[in-house]
């Protein structure tokens, strides 16, 4: 079991300017992973598996939210189905299509996944990493 000293990273957090809208999309897209809201304030809420690992919220400052250009979030998937139904309901809630579901070569044979912009410009992924495959592969080097 994955123990919290264990983890490289808390949470993570992006700026919406909409939360409402934010937490339509978010919630559909993020059940096809079985990431839950855990967390609900008045000005952010927070999604992850019995943890607030990714985070939703009106900027502190109250300045409009911005993008991070080169940079996006990747979320696991369990397998390829996944992956597949996250596109899916991406696409139907209002993301635009930054990479379609499949394998990466430059990511490694072993990977499965795809990309999407969310309705306020985030670049967001899902993706299976198989590690019986991996296993095959990597044992051989």
């Amino acid at each position: 079991m994955l123990k919290q000293e264990d983890k490289t990273i808390c949470h993570l957090s992006i700026g919406t300017n909409n939360l409402p809208q934010a937490i339509k999309f978010y919630d559909k897209v993020l059940a096809t992973l079985n990431i839950e809201r855990v967390t609900n304030h008045e000005q952010a809420v927070a999604y992850g598996k019995g943890y607030p690992t990714f985070w939703l919220q009106i900027p502190f400052d109250q300045q409009p939210a911005t993008i991070a250009n080169g940079s996006h979030i990747g979320f696991m998937a369990t397998n390829k189905e996944q992956v597949n139904d996250f596109y899916r309901v991406a696409i139907a809630a209002g993301a635009s299509c930054n990479g379609k579901p499949g394998p990466r070569a430059e990511y490694g044979e072993p990977y499965y996944g795809c990309f999407v912009i969310d309705p306020e410009g985030h670049k967001i992924e899902a993706s299976f990493w198989d590690m019986e495959l991996a296993e095959k592969i990597y044992a051989k080097n």
